[in-house]
């Protein structure tokens, strides 16, 4: 719980808050009142308290309104941080506040959705909730987007978004970000994204929010490479030049200079694959080449703004896939280079130390030491890095890691729990010095610390900033930015000022004609902050939420308007959040997925209109969230045996683009015809898409091939072959003929076909493959040991363990399924 509150501190009052507990910030308050009212972007300086205005808002949505509230964050660190902070701010059982991410099964999401008052949850997690139809948005009165900047192309933030506005009854959308874009039209992308018509902007330079704001002092300081250090650099440099000179033979570069930039190697991928796609053959050869060079460059940048120590790791892992079965023609060319294995040698025989670490070591005495200073933050781009600065500084003081999940070759990532673990002792003062990768740069609530040291400048304004809010919040702070001289370091650093630079122009842009950005965004010209004078905080503006389909406000007594003009009665003003607001006091707080558990939804029973089972590994493209968006199409997701998308009990579809279609005759792998040759055991009617145009002219296979392929699915499979553009056709595709199959026909859904086996094996084994989903190669193993389906329902627990490839989750799931009561 939150500690007893200060005497001295005046604090929020409402019904749904802790007393005590919320510190009653002026702009803060100001902030939620205009969020209250309508969509809203809220552009907040990091550590000011973003979720503070969030929260505000939901206490007066859920007390207000009622229904639940929603908040999204990018990374599960970044759930369970606004998780516990909502369970100590919020005066609702702590039960009713639960977290959505991966770790959570979906069949417990679905049950946990149900009974909550506040989720917080990762976007992925939802959005797969949402296409697999086990949760609804009708009753959210308030959705919340963290670091809401992401929500561009086909990130879950903008499909959650376009549901939400869909179904739910009365909305009520707030997007929060210290950084929400590089300029004004990538600011407008994110508010028409998500649904946003006013935006709200609040800098250091606001009267309200300087008092809270200190200077940040930001050195950038220049290191000297060693010789030996540029040697390494310099031979790895001359074999990037050689390829750069292949590519330029193949008229898709037009330097052999190492430096060349990222932007100049994209253009000339985009260039072979184009080539690739004309059918000429040097192209593969070029994007091999093109590969390796992508390859050196990495090394390089290791060795100059990382560490020798680094770079070593980098070339065993190099070592290592060069010599796996599969191993890429780039990954076998670089290492036989003569004079990368040089290098090699070379990074093997270094035993000093990169210059950065030294005078990592340095700053940090003097910040901890002489200084008298208590935490400091190390950022690094590298996992190799991170792992080899904590092992470094150790020697000298209290230090530990703080990375991502995943784990990597030499190095194990962090759990979530140990994650949590150690950010809650590095606020407790438990050590001194914090190594982290960039999982700790957006919106962690990282305790201030007196010095950020950025091992590395950061090439983008978003990160930068980021970075920098981790200081300056309670006294004075201090960033130091290391930068080895002649490296890219330097182009970094040029890169980030100009980025710095003109977001803050933008936000200061942005803030001054506020009222014409809503104009453009569609927005219905509400007041700004300056009418939200405390002395006349009871006149607040109405609530200008309407219901679905509706036009009165969310919140206003019946019969208001919803103008400015409404009283206090029709609608709370600053009072909803504080009742002595009048008074003259002027007084916050981590490879598109479901982070790889999607597991079998429910039964699809009582489903009205017509349904489509999608195979979850098929949330890769678009079908399945469009599909999901359809007015009387319910989609659901299961790990289907056989099929990408089932359609009734006798159609399941297997889609394959045109490229993937082409690989399978170009590569001899045989995948395809014997999935569909499984899809038409179980299926009587399935049906092959293959999606995508130029069929014939993508590569240079011989069009009777491709014709002999296509025939063979046809005459040998029994399957339906049909063509379709793009991801938008083949949904529509989908949807016709569910449509025909289920509303015409009055076919079912069936997840498991409905064709007869046509052998007596066959059936056995589709009857124990039903067994909590176990599959086909467990099914066998399990008839082979038992002998009988008989046997196999009647084994004991321990019995079913003994067979290959069960492990005791299958095993349990066996013994529940055959020997639990049927529900009623």
């Amino acid at each position: 719980m939150a500690e007893a509150a200060d005497p001295e501190t005046e604090y929020v009052d409402h019904a749904l808050l802790n007393p005590g507990f919320i510190e009653r910030r002026r702009y803060q308050i100001r902030l939620a009142e205009t969020a209250k009212r309508g969509d809203t972007l809220v552009c907040l300086p990091t550590g000011l308290g973003k979720t503070t205005v969030s929260l505000l808002v939901t206490a007066h949505r859920l007390s207000e309104v009622g229904g639940k509230a929603l908040l999204l964050a990018p990374t599960k660190p970044l759930v369970q941080q606004h998780a516990e902070f909502y369970r100590e701010a919020l005066a609702v059982p702590d039960d009713e506040i639960v977290v959505f991410t991966g770790d959570v099964k979906p069949a417990d999401r679905a049950a946990l959705w149900d009974d909550a008052r506040v989720v917080i949850a990762t976007p992925q997690v939802v959005e797969n909730d949402l296409v697999g139809n086990r949760v609804s948005l009708a009753d959210v009165t308030h959705v919340t987007f963290d670091e809401c900047h992401r929500a561009t192309g086909d990130y879950a933030y903008v499909y959650i978004a376009e549901r939400y506005h869909a179904d739910a009854e009365r909305p009520l959308v707030t997007g929060m970000s210290a950084s929400p874009g590089g300029d004004e039209e990538e600011i407008l992308i994110v508010c028409e994204n998500l649904g946003l018509d006013e935006v709200e902007v609040m800098t250091e330079a606001d009267s309200d929010v300087s008092e809270y704001t200190y200077d940040t002092d930001v050195q950038w300081e220049k290191i000297e490479l060693p010789e030996s250090v540029v040697e390494i650099r310099d031979a790895l440099n001359e074999v990037i030049s050689d390829r750069l000179e292949m590519l330029k033979s193949l008229g898709v570069s037009n330097t052999t200079q190492p430096d060349v930039s990222q932007k100049q190697l994209n253009k000339m991928r985009a260039q072979l694959q184009r080539m690739m796609d004309a059918g000429k053959s040097d192209a593969y050869k070029g994007m091999s080449v093109h590969a390796e060079v992508m390859k050196l460059r990495r090394a390089v940048e290791l060795v100059e703004t990382q560490s020798v120590e680094a770079l070593r790791r980098y070339f065993e892992r190099q070592r290592n896939a060069a010599r796996s079965s599969g191993a890429s023609k780039a990954s076998q060319r670089m290492i036989a280079e003569p004079k990368v294995r040089e290098a090699m040698r070379r990074a093997e025989s270094f035993d000093d130390l990169h210059p950065k670490f030294r005078r990592t070591r340095v700053l940090l005495a003097q910040t901890l030491g002489i200084g008298g200073g208590e935490r400091v933050i190390v950022f690094t781009e590298s996992r190799d890095t991170a792992e080899a600065l904590t092992e470094f500084l150790s020697a000298s003081f209290d230090t530990r890691r703080f990375v991502g999940q995943g784990d990597k070759e030499g190095s194990d990532g962090m759990t979530q729990k140990q994650q949590q673990e150690t950010l809650d002792a590095f606020r407790a003062g438990e050590f001194e010095v914090l190594v982290s990768t960039s999982v700790a740069e957006e919106g962690l609530d990282v305790p201030e610390v007196d010095l950020v040291l950025f091992f590395e400048p950061v090439p983008t304004a978003i990160r930068s900033i980021q970075r920098k809010g981790r200081t300056g919040r309670q006294d004075e702070g201090e960033v130091v930015v290391l930068m080895a001289e002649d490296t890219r370091d330097e182009a970094y650093f040029w890169i980030s000022r100009r980025k710095e630079k003109q977001m803050e122009e933008e936000l200061r842009s942005l803030k001054g004609v506020a009222e014409n950005v809503e104009e453009e965004l569609g927005g219905d010209g509400q007041s700004d902050l300056s009418s939200f004078d405390e002395s006349e905080a009871g006149d607040g503006a109405a609530d200008g939420r309407s219901a679905k389909g509706g036009s009165s406000g969310a919140d206003t007594a019946e019969g208001g308007s919803g103008s400015a003009s409404a009283t206090a009665d029709t609608q709370p003003g600053l009072t909803d959040f504080d009742a002595e607001a009048g008074d003259d006091a002027d007084e916050d707080t981590d490879a598109g997925s479901d982070e790889g558990v999607v597991a079998t939804a429910g039964t699809g029973d009582d489903v009205e209109g017509t349904e489509i089972v999608i195979d979850q590994r098929e949330l890769e493209s678009t079908i399945a969230r469009d599909l999901s968006t359809r007015e009387g199409i319910t989609t659901r997701l299961e790990t289907l045996e056989v099929g990408d998308y089932v359609l009734s009990d006798r159609v399941a579809v297997e889609r394959k683009s045109v490229a993937d279609f082409l690989d399978t005759l170009v590569g001899g792998d045989r995948s395809m015809f014997e999935q569909v040759r499984d899809t038409a055991r179980a299926y009587a009617r399935p049906v092959v898409i293959v999606e995508g145009e130029d069929l014939y002219g993508e590569r240079n296979v011989h069009p009777n091939a491709i014709r002999g392929a296509l025939s063979s699915l046809a005459i040998d499979f029994d399957a339906s072959v049909l063509r379709t553009e793009d991801e938008a056709d083949t949904a529509d595709l989908l949807e016709v003929i569910a449509r025909r199959e289920q509303e015409t026909n009055d076919r079912e859904v069936s997840a498991h076909g409905e064709k007869a086996a046509k052998t007596l094996a066959e059936q056995q084994e589709y009857v124990v493959s039903s067994i909590a989903d176990i599959g086909p190669v467990t099914s066998r193993a399990l008839l082979e040991h038992f002998g009988t389906v008989e046997a196999v329902m009647t084994a004991r627990e321990g019995d079913l363990l003994e067979v290959p490839g069960v492990g005791e989750v299958t095993a349990e799931r066996i013994r529940e399924v055959v020997g639990a009561e049927y529900p009623e």
